[in-house]
C-alpha cells in the first residue's frame, strides 16, 4: 500500500477543527516557451512533450524519425504555470508548504513572483516552506532551464580534469554530458533507447497546510530476532512540530491478524523531530512470511497507527506488513578459488530467475497502471521471480513496487548511475546524498527489494578503462569512485511507421538499431545456424527477418540459460554453483530492434515464451560434450519427486518417432540439479536405426505414472541449415471459444521447428510459441487482455515457421 499522506483530522475544545489540509495542485497548467511564442495547456503530471503532442502541435514522439526532428522542445526553456486561490483561512494555519514529488529537472519555482527554492534533482522530493508567501489568490511558476544545455554549462565548471564520458556514440544520436545532471540517464538516449530530455513536472504537487504537528512520513523494517526467535517491527516516522511547547501523547500500534496492539507515549520538541519505536510481534500467533514467486505465498498483514496528541490531534495511517528475511551468503566453496554469492529467503536459498527492467517509456505519463500490471504479470506468467530495475532509468514509482509485493517478484534495485563516471564536487554530492536518503526512505518497506547495487557498469568502466584515462591520473577517478559510492551512497543505506520502412536494412531500421552495428550482428548470428530470408519481395523478407532474428536471439538465451541452470550443483574447472540468471533485457521503452523480450506495449516476442520454459520450476537440460549428450535434471521445486526421463529421436522428415526411450524411475532432489542420462552421439544415432546428425532431432522431457511433469525440450544434432528432410509444414487451425480463452487445434502435415503464432494486433498471449512440433496435432490456448471473438482471431491469424522462410 501507498504511503500517501491521508488528510488529517482533529477535534479541539468543544467545536471541530482541521489539523492538516492538502490541497492538490495535479491537473491543467499552462506551459510556454522560452521566448513566449508558444503557450499551450498542459497536464501535472506530465512534460513538455506529451502537453504538445496532446494539443496536435507535434506528431507522436516516437513516429519514424521524430526523436531527431523534435530535438529543439529539450533545448527550449519552458515554463510551468497555474493560478489557484488558497481554499483555507491563510491565518489559521502556523505553517504551509508546497510539495513536490517529483521534478523533472532544473527549475527555478516562484510564488507569487517570489523564488521560493530551486531544483536540480528528478529522484528528489522537495519541500518549500511558503507560510509568508502563500495568498488567497495564488500564481505559481516553474522556470525550467534545458537540461541538455544545463548538463553541458555543468561539464564546463568541472575544470579541473574531465569526467567521461562526453557524448554517447553517434550511432545512438543522443545528447551530451548525462553524468551531470541528476535525471533519467538514458533519457540523453542508450543503445536501446531514444533521446527525448524532457521537463515537466512528473509527480504529485500538492500544498499542506497544519498547525501544531504534521506526520511528514513513516517507514518500517520487520526485523528477525534469531535468539528471541520473534519478529519485531521497527516504525520510523518523521514529525514537523510547530507548536512553541512540546507536543506529547500515545501511538497505538495494532495488526489484527497477528494480534499485536502495542501502545507507546511520546513527547515531541518543537521541531523536526524522529519518532522511532520497536513493535513486537505476538510469539503465540504464527507469522506466514513473504515468498518469492514459485516458492510460497505473498501473505500481507493489515497494520494501523494511530498517533493521539495534545489537543485531540489524531492522526492515523494504514499500511501493509510483510515479513521475510533476506541473506546474501559468500562463504568458501570446495574446488573453487572463489566465494558462493547467492541469495537466501526466509533461510533458504533461491535460485534468482528473471530480466532486466527499464522504463517502460519515455515519457512516465504514458506509463498506466494496466500497462504497469501487464509487463510485470508477465514477469510471473513466464516463471520468473526477480527483475533487475537498471540503474540508467528512473526508482519507480510505489506502484511498480507494491505489484511486485504481490506477485513475489524479487528487486534487484540499483541506484541511477549508468556507464560513466560522474563528478564529485560538493553540489553534486550533496544532491545524491539527499537523493538517495530519499529513495531508499521511500522503499525500504516492500519485501520485493533484496538488495540495492551502486550502479551500471561503472566500476568495468573505471576498470577497463573504457574512456582511455591517462594511466597518471587513474588514482584520481578511482578516488571519486569511492567518494560517491562507498563514502556516500553506501553509507546513506546501509507508434507505428510508413512501408517504405519496412524493410531490415531501411533508413528508418538502422535509424532506431542505437547499437553500433546491431542489424549486421544479428544477421551474422543467424546465418551460423540458420539459411537467411530468400524471399524478393523486400516486405516479405522484413518479416521473416524479423522472424528469424526472434528465433536466434530465443536459442542463444535458453543455451546461456540452460546452462546456468545445470551450473547449480556442481564446479567444473573451480567454476560453477551458479545461483540466478537475469537476462538482458525485459521489456522496451519505444519500438525498436533491441535485447527485449517484451515488445513496447507487454506484446511476448519469442524469447519471452522460451523463458517460461527454461525458468520453469522443473526443467531437463540437454548438450553436448565431446560428441557426448548428456541430460540434466534441475529443480527449483521445494520437495522432491519422482520422475521418469524420456528420450525420443525424429527424422526431420517423419512426424513418427524414430526411437524412445525411458529411463527407470529415479528421485530428484529438491533444489539441485543432477545428471540423469549420458549417451555418446555416435552411438545413440546407431540405436535409432537410420540417423545422422543432419537428419535427426531429439527431444525430451520427465513424467511421472505418465504424467508429463515438464514441457519437452530438444536438442539439435546439427545446425538448421544443415539439416536434411525438412519439409514445408501446412499448419492449420481450429480455432474454438472457452469462457474468456480461446483454443486453437493445430494440425500440420510435417515436423516444424519454431513454430509461431500471431494474432497481429489484437492484445493478449498463447500458452506457448516458437515451439518444435513433432506430432502431428496440438492444442494451444489464447489468453486475450482485452475483449476479443473467434472472428476477429480468424482473420488476423498467421502461423509462421522455419521453413516458410525459405
Amino acid at each position: 500500500m501507498s504511503l500517501r499522506l491521508l488528510l488529517l483530522l482533529a477535534l479541539c475544545g468543544a467545536g471541530v477543527t482541521v489539523a492538516a489540509r492538502s490541497l492538490s495542485l495535479r491537473g491543467s497548467w499552462r506551459i510556454r516557451s522560452g521566448n513566449g511564442s508558444l503557450e499551450l495547456p498542459g497536464e501535472v503530471p506530465g512534460c513538455v512533450h506529451s502537453a504538445l503532442f496532446q494539443r496536435n502541435l507535434i506528431q507522436d514522439p516516437y513516429y519514424r524519425f521524430n526523436d531527431l526532428n523534435y530535438r529543439w522542445i529539450s533545448l527550449d526553456n519552458w515554463t510551468y504555470s497555474k493560478e489557484f486561490k488558497f481554499p483555507f483561512d491563510i491565518s489559521k494555519w502556523q505553517k504551509v508548504n508546497l510539495i513536490f514529488e517529483g521534478v523533472d529537472t532544473v527549475a527555478e519555482v516562484l510564488l507569487n513572483n517570489v523564488s521560493i527554492g530551486k531544483t536540480n534533482n528528478m529522484f528528489q522530493r522537495y519541500s518549500f516552506d511558503i507560510t509568508g508567501v502563500v495568498k488567497a489568490v495564488n500564481s505559481i511558476e516553474l522556470r525550467f532551464q534545458s537540461p541538455v544545455l544545463y548538463a553541458a554549462q555543468q561539464s564546463r565548471a568541472h575544470t579541473l580534469y574531465r569526467v567521461p564520458p562526453n557524448c554517447p556514440p553517434s550511432v545512438q544520436k543522443g545528447e551530451c554530458h548525462v553524468n551531470f545532471i541528476r535525471k533519467e540517464q538514458c533519457s540523453f538516449s542508450w543503445d536501446w533507447g531514444p533521446a527525448f530530455p524532457t521537463q515537466g513536472i512528473w509527480k504529485d504537487v500538492r500544498i499542506e497546510a497544519y498547525n501544531i504537528c504534521h506526520l511528514n512520513y513513516f517507514t518500517f523494517s520487520p526485523m528477525y530476532d534469531t535468539y528471541a526467535q520473534e519478529w519485531n517491527l521497527e516504525i520510523e516516522s518523521s514529525f514537523d512540530v510547530v507548536s512553541s511547547k512540546p507536543v506529547s501523547g500515545q501511538v497505538i500500534v495494532e495488526i489484527p491478524k497477528l494480534q499485536t496492539q502495542q501502545a507507546y507515549s511520546i513527547e515531541l520538541q518543537p521541531g523536526k523531530r524522529i519518532v522511532e519505536l520497536l513493535v513486537k510481534i505476538n510469539k503465540n500467533i504464527t507469522v506466514e512470511t513473504w515468498w518469492p514467486h514459485g516458492h510460497g505465498n505473498q501473505t500481507g498483514y493489515n497494520m494501523t497507527i494511530l498517533f493521539k496528541l495534545d489537543k485531540d490531534l489524531k492522526i492515523k495511517k494504514s499500511a501493509k506488513v510483510y515479513f521475510r528475511t533476506v541473506e546474501l551468503i559468500e562463504e568458501p566453496i570446495e574446488g573453487s578459488p572463489g566465494l558462493s554469492f547467492y541469495f537466501k529467503i526466509n533461510g533458504f536459498p533461491i535460485f534468482l530467475k528473471g530480466s532486466n527492467w527499464i522504463p517502460a517509456d519515455s515519457f512516465q505519463d504514458r506509463v498506466t497502471s494496466e500497462l504497469l500490471w501487464l509487463l510485470l504479470q508477465s514477469v510471473v506468467d513466464a516463471n520468473m521471480n526477480t527483475l533487475r530495475v537498471w540503474g540508467g532509468g528512473i526508482y519507480e514509482r510505489d506502484e511498480f513496487y507494491e505489484l511486485c509485493d504481490e506477485l513475489g517478484i524479487m528487486v534487484w534495485q540499483d541506484f541511477m548511475f549508468a556507464c560513466a563516471l560522474y563528478p564529485t564536487d560538493p553540489g553534486f554530492m550533496d544532491s545524491v546524498t539527499a537523493e538517495v536518503a530519499y529513495q531508499v526512505r521511500r522503499l525500504k518497506s516492500h519485501p520485493s527489494i533484496i538488495t540495492w547495487s551502486g550502479n551500471n557498469e561503472n566500476e568495468a568502466a573505471l576498470m577497463m578503462n573504457w574512456y582511455n584515462i591517462d594511466f597518471r591520473h587513474m588514482g584520481t577517478y578511482i578516488k571519486d569512485y569511492v567518494e560517491l559510492y562507498v563514502k556516500n551512497i553506501r553509507e546513506v543505506i546501509l507508434a507505428v511507421s510508413t512501408k517504405e520502412d519496412w524493410f531490415y536494412k531501411s533508413r528508418f531500421s538502422l535509424h532506431r538499431q542505437h547499437h553500433e552495428n546491431g542489424n549486421n550482428e544479428m544477421l551474422l548470428q543467424a546465418g551460423l545456424h540458420f539459411k537467411l530470408p530468400q524471399s524478393t519481395d523486400p516486405l516479405r523478407a522484413f518479416k521473416d527477418t524479423i522472424y528469424l532474428t526472434q528465433v536466434m536471439q530465443a536459442q542463444c538465451v535458453k543455451t546461456e540459460t540452460e546452462f546456468y541452470r545445470r551450473s547449480r550443483s556442481e564446479i567444473v574447472n573451480g567454476k560453477g554453483h551458479t545461483m540466478g540468471a537475469l537476462y538482458w533485457q525485459l521489456n522496451d521503452i519505444w519500438q525498436a530492434p533491441s535485447w527485449a523480450s517484451l515488445e513496447y506495449g507487454g506484446k511476448w516476442k519469442m524469447l519471452h515464451y522460451f523463458a517460461r520454459h527454461f525458468f520453469a520450476p522443473l526443467l531437463p537440460v540437454g548438450f553436448e560434450n565431446q560428441s557426448v549428450f548428456f541430460i540434466y535434471g534441475v529443480s527449483d521445486l521445494r520437495s522432491d519427486c519422482n520422475v521418469t526421463l524420456t528420450v525420443r529421436v525424429h527424422m526431420w522428415s517423419s512426424l513418427e518417432p524414430l526411437c524412445s526411450r525411458a529411463t527407470k524411475p529415479f528421485v530428484m532432489k529438491a533444489g539441485e540439479a543432477v545428471l540423469l542420462y549420458k549417451e555418446p552421439v555416435p552411438e545413440l544415432l546407431r540405436r535409432c536405426g537410420n540417423c545422422t546428425r543432419q537428419s535427426c532431432v531429439v527431444s525430451f522431457y520427465l513424467s511421472t505414472d505418465s504424467k508429463l511433469l515438464s514441457s519437452a525440450n530438444y536438442h539439435f544434432l546439427s545446425s538448421l541449415k544443415e539439416a536434411v528432410g525438412l519439409q514445408k509444414a501446412h499448419i492449420t487451425a481450429t480455432i474454438s471459444q472457452q469462457e474468456d480463452t480461446f483454443v486453437f487445434d493445430l494440425e500440420t502435415s510435417a515436423v516444424a521447428p519454431f513454430v509461431w503464432l500471431d494474432v497481429g494486433s489484437i492484445p493478449g498471449r498463447f500458452s506457448d510459441n516458437g515451439f518444435l512440433m513433432t506430432e502431428k496435432t496440438r492444442v494451444i490456448l489464447f489468453y486475450p487482455w482485452k475483449p476479443t471473438s473467434k472472428s476477429e482471431l480468424e482473420q488476423s491469424f498467421r502461423v509462421t515457421s522455419l521453413t516458410d522462410i525459405y
